[in-house]
Formats: structure tokens, sequence, C-alpha cells
């Protein structure tokens, strides 16, 4: 387990009288078509450790789960054994994907009860995991498309200051053992230790709708607001809202399509997740941009490609950065600046053989935005990539 230096969400012991106060992204759920060979792509590719598995020799007969774990990012990748799991019922209707972004909280009943009071939908009600060494408790509610939100709570040796230690993720799960993949990415640290963001899209008029969503249900707040003059090229625009949970636990920026000459970003997603919203990419945070990226570049992670022509104005708008900028070019990744600081990013190429979901490596220096600066030269490197797919 890494022992890179996390941030610190507040623990379970210091109480609230908020049943939705949000303690911690417990885990990212993803629906896979093959768990074990998924596992082995996101440890080959991203760096991550195996951790531990559940599937039928621990117990689970309906679905194979697989928790990779890198600092405090907890991945959890689930098959469904059967034709009739949901797992593979969506993943035939929309491929691989995030299902499920969860959050550790004091009490799941209390906090799904007050979430139903607040305007949410259920997904499931809570259901109790229990056995010698403790109990976990889950329930979830719908937010935009296939997404939900699942709502943790913990106790026992089952509480997350443990299971982040490397102790057992929850009843049914067990140690994969020394893998040689696990070694070599100990002994070969990406760096990679937090979910900065989870983008959605959602379908044109609907941006609006949920970011009322977020404020009425979970008390989120808006933090950034981008409209097409911010987002845009001369083919294709999105606006953006960025929600915030309003303690730097995580912020979900929802976008939507906006009109243009040729077809967006959003609208090509939208079209090939059978025209249903979810999530469009993880953004991984990391505090050395060069060292992860070079050395995701030598794993063999494909990113977009940025022109040299960015690089020849890129340092008169952004000014002095600690880092090497000759390295940066090399690296190809993007540089802007705000109020507060800079931040370096970079943007993979889809995951799968569907264009909708990818990964952002970034890296902030005390800023706290999203690349506006960036937007017309990431946007131009999308389009080439739809041209390509025949998609633009």
């Amino acid at each position: 387990m890494s022992t890179t230096s996390l941030p610190h969400p507040a623990t379970q012991a210091q109480k609230s009288n908020d049943p939705l106060r949000l303690i911690d992204v417990d885990f990212v759920r993803f629906y896979v078509g093959n768990a074990k060979q998924a596992a082995y792509f996101y440890a080959q590719s991203f760096g991550f450790e195996i951790e531990q598995i559940s599937d039928l020799t621990t117990g689970s007969r309906d679905q194979a789960t697989y928790l990779l774990t890198q600092g405090n990012i907890r991945f959890l990748l689930t098959t469904g054994l059967h034709k009739d799991h949901p797992a593979q019922q969506e993943v035939g209707l929309y491929g691989d994907g995030i299902k499920d972004i969860a959050f550790t909280v004091e009490d799941s009943t209390a906090a799904y009860e007050q979430a139903l009071k607040n305007g949410a939908q259920s997904a499931y009600e809570p259901v109790t995991l229990s056995d010698s060494r403790g109990t976990v408790v889950m329930s979830g509610i719908k937010t935009f498309g296939r997404t939900i939100h699942s709502f943790v709570s913990r106790s026992g040796d089952y509480v997350l200051e443990r299971v982040k230690r490397g102790d057992q993720f929850m009843p049914k799960y067990a140690s994969t053992g020394d893998l040689a993949i696990n070694a070599y990415n100990r002994s070969n640290p990406v760096g990679l230790f937090y979910v900065d963001h989870c983008v959605g899209n959602v379908e044109l008029g609907k941006m609006n709708y949920w970011v009322q969503w977020y404020e009425d249900v979970l008390g989120f707040k808006l933090f950034k607001h981008f409209d097409d003059k911010d987002i845009s090229t001369e083919y294709s625009a999105l606006m953006s809202k960025v929600m915030d949970s309003g303690r730097e636990l995580i912020k979900i920026p929802i976008n939507e399509p906006a009109h243009g000459k040729k077809k967006s970003q959003i609208q090509e997603y939208l079209e090939w997740h059978n025209n249903t919203p979810g999530i469009q990419h993880l953004a991984l945070l990391t505090k050395d941009e060069l060292h992860t990226v070079a050395r995701l570049r030598q794993r063999g992670v494909d990113f977009l490609r940025i022109p040299d022509t960015y690089y020849e104005t890129v340092w008169d708008r952004v000014g002095e950065i600690k880092e090497d900028v000759d390295v940066v070019k090399d690296l190809r990744l993007l540089v802007d600046r705000d109020d507060k600081g800079y931040l370096l990013q970079i943007f993979t190429k889809p995951l799968q053989d569907r264009p909708t979901l990818f990964f952002e490596i970034i890296c902030r220096r005390g800023s706290e935005s999203f690349g506006k600066g960036n937007f017309k030269a990431l946007f131009e490197s999308l389009e080439l990539e739809q041209e390509r797919r025949g998609n633009l």
C-alpha cells in the first residue's frame, strides 16, 4: 500500500449533526466486461496496486470485484457473474464505465433518508454487510444518467482509517497476495494519490437541472461557471458548471453541449453512450506532474497530442513556474494560472474503444481552477481525435 502523504478529510470520529456530511470519497466503482483483465490494465498502465478481490473464492456468488488502490484512490472494478447482473446489462449498453462515486458518511441509512427527503431517487435501499470483524452499511441514490452515489458507513475493523492502511475493505474481500505487478508498482511508483474531480456529461438543457439537484440534495455549491465563450473553438463548444462539496473533498463539473458548426465532444460522448448521461472523465491528482506523466508514458499510456504552437505563447500567459519548461514541452503538458497559482494537466485518449471515458492527470501549484486558458488548445486536440474517429 502506498505511503504517499495524503490530504486529511475529517475522520469519522468528528461527529456532525448533518447526516449528509461527506467524509471522504470511499471508492469509485467501474462496471466492466472482465474485471480481472481490467484490473491488470489499470495496474500496468497507471500503477495501481491490485490489493483485494471479492469473487467466488471469497463467497461472492453474483459478481467479481477487484479493489485497486494508489494513494487515497480506491477503484472497484466489478463484473457480473451471470447475464442478469446489472453490470453485464450496463456494459452491453454503454461499454466499460464509471457507475458509482461513493462517499464515506457517519450513518449510511440516515444519509440515504435525508437525501430522499431532499428530493433524491433511490438507487438501492440500505444494505448491511457484517461479519466478526465489523460492519459496512451501504445505500445509494440516483444522479445523472446511469450514475449513482453510494453512502458508506463503516465500523469495527472496516473503518476507513484501517482500510487506508491496507486492512480488509469489507466482508467477502480477501488479499490478492504478493502479485508481481504489485511489487513492481511499489518499486516504480507513478505518484497518483487523490481524485481531484469527476466530470459528468448531460444532455442539452439539463446542466442547470443537475446543478440545482446537487445544491438541493447534497448541499453542494456552485464553484465555477464556464459558458460557450470560454469553452469553444471554430467548430464546437460546451458549457460547464462546477459543483463543490464545500470541504475540498471532490468537485463535480457538469457539462452540456452547446451549438457549434460541428459536433461537440459532449454530443459525441452521448451518442456513443446510448444517449445517456454519465461520467466522462476522472481527474487524478499528483504532486509531481513531470514524474507521473513520464512514468505513464513509459508504461504506454496514450495522451492527447498538444501542438508545438501551444508552447510559443503559453509562457507569456502563465509566467514563471518551478518545473523545467523544456520537459513540460517534451511531455506535452498543458499549463494554466489563476489568481492563486498555476496548474499542470494532461488528458489521456479514451481508455477503451468507445470514446466515453478518459483520465486527466493534474498537479495543482495553488491553482483552484480547471485550466480555462487551455480550453481552446485542448478542444482543438480533441477535435482532431474526433475527426480521426469520423465523429466531428
